[in-house]
């Protein structure tokens, strides 16, 4: 079954009203019980946070009629009905059952985790920052191979001095050219361009969309080293351009090669600017881009901070469709250029998804992660015995999962208190079946024991969440009962209901025979309809037609005779009518066998065959609607049976509470 909200099972379950009575119960039950199903209290919140969710009647005003209430409060009775005979035949203890709702479970709690929280505000604010391009120079220090902490802190001094220098007023691109790891500081000067979010390493992002503009950074450590930053621009963001385009190639180191390749883009450009010239074909004819000559030298959508600094700035300067640019040298050699297209970045709701697997992807996803652990430790009290876990990690550094065991019982260390959660204690044993359940062997930079006691911190930290959500967030218990009575509904339903009205074939020929009078033909008559769309055709089709009688032969010669020569000329209609309701037979003199009839602005040619008295339709005819009928009858037996099976009382002053509630 599909993840469908609750209010499409209860659209189906119109069923007839209920007597209302007083249950004897005590002042307090009073006020927290709305009715009863046999032995079983419902309370009111549920009645409220239903119909307020689903809305099933309708009402788009903010508050409901009391005819609009009772529709609802009637579908509420209903629906618990069924969710009760659906426990009382185990259908809530189905493998089944537990893998759906499994299944329900993983999605509906997603919502309310602290992750989903975190990663909600990365994208809005991931978001935020596409709409702006900053331009960013950096010098970059990287630490050497295998670096010591002496080696790390000689590289901090150098860091230091450098941005001394540059608030001294040293120049950066200069500072850059002398001291940069960045192999292409050779080249830009440690001129990064322009670039927006997601496109940078998330340190260095968040520096540099921190800084003002001009400044000079404090060093920011990333996986690549200490960067020095300084931001040179900042601006809206364009968007994304399509361009075409035509390269001719050369040789960097060789001269003359670059000289013939200039000439050779030269006299491109020339040429296109000729008249009558086809773009297309100038692209195949000369454009050594293999990938996209023979498409017109087209390429895919691209924003800011995804091309060559100098393509890229040629392709936003086009501003007209079809305007073409100046040859432009990269490292790949000349290129000439057609706008194509541009556009505005696209909403949120557009962009999310792409942006959530953007983060996933990056090193901001263990950032999340971490944040994550950090604070659901923080909110259940984690306490982690800390000189264990030391000791711990040394001793299991390089154990595997097969020796752990043996070992751990070696060193009498099966049953050691790793750290305690929300006034659990968790200990090497948990840590021990943990492990031995996982398929997956975790990665991860520790030895073997910090690889497999992060993740088992991980998993109980998350469980110890979803258990909390369970107890103390009424909004998740809402939606979780939502969907768990949903399917036990759906089974039910499915079960009594539908799947036996579609394979129960003798009960369906018994119900069409009992019903026979519902599947009943009013009088009808055999008739060939022509619409004559072209005044053109009326000669021909009315020789073809007159004075032969209603012949199928004949209608079909009539039709492969004149269609392939005046196509669209006329439409045709045959079958056998009810003609008392027809628009145009309900008009013709039925004992006249061909006619003519003007219909709405439209010349009609009509031939009449034989006419049938009323009488019963054959069941074959009928089995669609007969199986629908039936299946409402089966509805409607199930509700007496469970009506009578579990009495309902309702007590009035509550559900009074309950209206007054949803009309506040």
């Amino acid at each position: 079954m599909n993840h469908r909200s609750l209010s499409a099972f209860l659209a189906v379950l119109l069923l007839p009203l209920l007597g209302l009575f007083v249950p004897k119960a005590t002042a307090q039950e009073q006020e927290e019980t709305l009715l009863t199903l046999g032995k079983k209290a419902v309370g009111k919140e549920e009645l409220i946070y239903l119909i307020t969710k689903g809305n099933t009647v309708g009402n788009s005003a903010g508050s409901l009629s009391r005819e609009e209430f009772e529709a609802n409060f009637e579908l509420f009775i209903n629906f618990k009905l069924k969710v009760a005979e659906a426990e009382s035949l185990g259908l809530d203890q189905s493998e089944e059952f537990f893998l759906e709702f499994a299944s329900f479970k993983e999605t509906l709690i997603a919502p309310f985790l602290i992750k989903n929280s975190l990663e909600e505000g990365e994208l809005r604010k991931v978001y935020s920052r596409l709409q702006e391009v900053v331009r960013a120079s950096h010098i970059l220090f990287q630490f050497p191979y295998n670096a010591t902490q002496s080696d790390s802190l000689a590289v901090l001094t150098q860091v230091l001095k450098v941005k001394a220098d540059l608030e001294k007023g040293g120049d950066f691109s200069e500072l850059a050219l002398a001291n940069s790891d960045d192999p292409s500081a050779k080249i830009n000067k440690g001129d990064l361009g322009y670039f927006t979010g997601l496109q940078m390493i998330p340190q260095f992002e968040e520096a540099a969309y921190s800084l003002p503009l001009g400044s000079i950074s404090d060093p920011v450590l990333t996986d690549f080293g200490y960067h020095i930053i300084q931001v040179k621009d900042r601006k809206a963001n364009p968007g994304e351009v399509s361009v075409s385009h035509i390269l001719v190639r050369f040789d960097p180191a060789d001269i003359a090669q670059e000289e013939n390749a200039r000439r050779r883009i030269s006299d491109i450009y020339a040429e296109i600017q000729q008249e009558n010239t086809i773009w297309e074909e100038i692209v195949k004819s000369n454009s050594e881009d293999p990938s996209t000559k023979e498409s017109g030298g087209i390429l895919p959508w691209f924003g800011v901070g995804t091309m060559l600094p100098e393509f890229e700035l040629a392709a936003f300067s086009l501003t007209e469709i079809g305007e073409i640019s100046p040859p432009i040298k990269t490292p790949y050699g000349y290129h000439i250029l057609r706008l194509e297209g541009k556009r505005e970045i696209q909403s949120y709701e557009e962009l999310e998804q792409a942006i959530k697997s953007k983060i996933l992807r990056s090193s901001k996803s263990g950032m999340i992660q971490s944040q994550v652990v950090a604070m659901q430790k923080a909110r259940y009290g984690f306490a982690e015995n800390e000189a264990i876990i030391g000791n711990l990690s040394t001793a299991f550094a390089s154990t595997n999962l097969t020796n752990f065991s043996a070992e751990l019982t070696a060193k009498g260390l099966s049953k050691t208190a790793l750290f305690t959660l929300s006034g659990n204690t968790f200990t090497t044993e948990d840590l021990l079946k943990f492990a031995l359940q996982e398929e997956i062997t975790p990665k991860g930079s520790g030895g073997f024991f910090d690889s497999w006691y992060t993740k088992f911190v991980a998993q109980v930290l998350a469980k110890t969440e979803e258990k909390d959500l369970e107890t103390n967030n009424k909004d998740y218990q809402a939606l979780l009962k939502e969907y768990r009575d949903g399917i036990l509904l759906f089974s039910l339903t499915n079960q009594e209901v539908w799947q036996k009205g579609i394979s129960d074939s003798l009960g369906q020929v018994q119900f069409y025979n009992e019903n026979l009078q519902d599947y009943q033909w009013k009088s009808r008559i055999q008739g060939y309809l022509v619409k004559i769309n072209d005044t053109s055709v009326l000669k021909n089709a009315r020789k073809a037609l007159q004075n032969k009688g209603y012949d199928s032969a004949n209608f079909a010669a009539f039709e492969a005779k004149i269609t392939p020569t005046f196509p669209g000329t006329f439409s045709t209609e045959s079958g056998t009518f009810e003609y008392e309701a027809h628009p145009l037979l309900s008009k013709v003199d039925r004992n006249k066998t061909y006619q003519e009839l003007q219909h709405e602005g439209a010349t009609y040619l009509i031939v009449l065959g034989q006419t049938l008295p009323a009488g019963p339709k054959k069941f074959e005819e009928v089995r669609g609607p007969v199986i629908r009928d039936y299946q409402a009858q089966l509805e409607k037996n199930l509700n007496e049976r469970l009506k009578a099976k579990f009495p309902v009382q309702v007590n009035t002053l509550v559900k009074e509470k309950a209206f007054e509630a949803l009309n506040h």
